[in-house]
């Protein structure tokens, strides 16, 4: 999931910055945009596989999320450090380059069939992805006139939106359509010589696809890397710093944004939302694979996630619309609820009315990142950066709530565990009616 990450030009940047876009430098920015986005979704396709070939709980396929969205959380002040040292174009090249090394790092863990070594490869995708995010959204704003630097960002999260949509399609095609999962009695029943090399046989099917993308990610970061700069675009401190944790001193003082009832609410949001949209999105599958939901096999299964991920990318241009006409906190409300109804559906009915109901969910998220980010750093003035800051790094909810959802699923089943993700989004719709007299400066 790659989210915007507001960026303010300085004067001295504004002077500097060209008339025109630069084609080639957008064109890369945009695609690389679109693999964040393709990357990050096509988690959804990779557990249910794992979770078959390695017999785990929904709690320990869930250690993938966890694993993916903790790194993000880890590395994105070492990769903002990285931009401080080399630049947002290298740190970009040198992000692409880890990230292509850990999509080949599914080659060795298919080959040994590991779960483990499955997770490191993802650790490694993860660390290099989170360096791309961090210079990627303020790389944007120099590659053109500065005046048009927001429809820039606009262009380049459609494209991660694009991506996040046609991830299951090809996910299902290159990497479920050939699965041939076996009923566990059939698996105990084998030797372990042999159980080995069914899973090994499996999980070949990540091998192509992976190599492809560590290809193509490769060949963006030659791309980008030949793209040249004026020097002073590629010097110029021309952003306010938006990463987690680049302000320590915000932390305490009589300027503290700890003293911000309204971002620290916020916060708590973009963990619930995060949490809530990925929880569902994982376990999509593994739903729809219930015999009282739908029945489908994975490959099928998987396809229908286009629905969910479909209707998030559609929802965001309906949503700018309305947001255009009313404002942000009843809009946030009126989402959470239907998101909190569409859930309760899916735990309390049954065939395809919950799968349906599972999949509208994908919908309401649309607007909720970007409005709950508003909400949260609205009227914070000279703290807007270091509120921003924390606002990203609540993203960790993506590691953790999944996690929650996994473990209460192995205890209690699938489709009541997803009452987690029902609470997320009533604390949602709290936060935006709460914000309903608010108005955005």
């Amino acid at each position: 999931m790659a989210q915007g990450i507001a960026v303010e030009l300085t004067k001295e940047a504004r002077d500097a910055a060209p008339v025109e876009t630069d084609v080639r430098a957008m064109g890369v920015a945009i695609a690389l945009f679109f693999m964040v986005g393709f990357l990050t979704c096509l988690n959804d396709i990779l557990i249910p596989h794992l979770k078959s070939i390695f017999e785990l709980s929904y709690g320990e396929a869930m250690l993938v999320q966890f694993a993916f969205f903790s790194s993000y959380f880890i590395f994105s002040y070492p990769g903002g450090k990285l931009v401080d040292v080399v630049g947002y174009k290298r740190a970009m090249v040198g992000g692409l380059i880890i990230m292509g090394i850990g999509a080949l790092g599914f080659v060795p863990a298919a080959t040994a069939a590991s779960f483990g070594v499955f997770l490191a490869a993802l650790v490694v995708l993860a660390a290099g992805m989170t360096t791309v995010q961090v210079a990627a959204n303020p790389y944007v704003t120099i590659v053109g006139p500065p005046a048009t630097a927001s429809s820039r960002l606009n262009l380049a999260q459609a494209f991660n939106s694009v991506g996040t949509f046609i991830a299951p399609f090809l996910g299902a095609v290159f990497i479920l359509k050939g699965a041939r999962p076996l009923a566990p009695e059939r698996l105990h029943s084998m030797s372990e010589a042999a159980q080995q090399l069914y899973r090994a046989t499996e999980a070949s099917s990540v091998r192509l696809p992976y190599i492809g993308m560590a290809l193509v990610l490769f060949c963006l970061a030659v791309g980008l890397s030949a793209i040249k700069l004026k020097p002073r675009q590629s010097t110029l401190d021309q952003t306010r710093d938006f990463r987690p944790g680049s302000h320590a001193n915000s932390l305490a003082g009589p300027g503290s944004i700890w003293r911000s009832p309204w971002l620290i609410s916020g916060a708590i949001g973009i963990f619930t939302y995060v949490g809530a949209e990925v929880s569902i999105g994982s376990l999509l599958v593994n739903f729809m694979e219930l015999p009282t939901i739908a029945g489908f096999t994975e490959s099928r299964a998987a396809t229908f996630l286009m629905i969910y991920w479909g209707g998030a990318m559609l929802g965001r241009f309906v949503g700018a619309a309305i947001l255009k006409r009313v404002p942000t906190g009843p809009v946030l409300g009126v989402a959470g609820l239907c998101a909190f109804t569409c859930v309760i559906l899916a735990v309390t009915t049954h065939a395809h009315l919950a799968m349906y109901a599972l999949l509208a969910v994908g919908c309401c998220n649309s607007i909720m990142f970007p409005s709950i980010f508003s909400l949260g750093i609205q009227g914070l003035g000279p703290l807007t950066s270091k509120g921003s800051s924390l606002m990203i790094a609540s993203i960790v909810g993506g590691a953790i709530i999944p996690l929650a959802t996994g473990r209460l699923a192995d205890r209690i089943g699938l489709q009541a565990a997803f009452l987690i993700p029902s609470l997320c989004y009533v604390y949602i719709a709290g936060f935006g009616l709460a914000n309903k007299n608010r108005k955005l400066a």
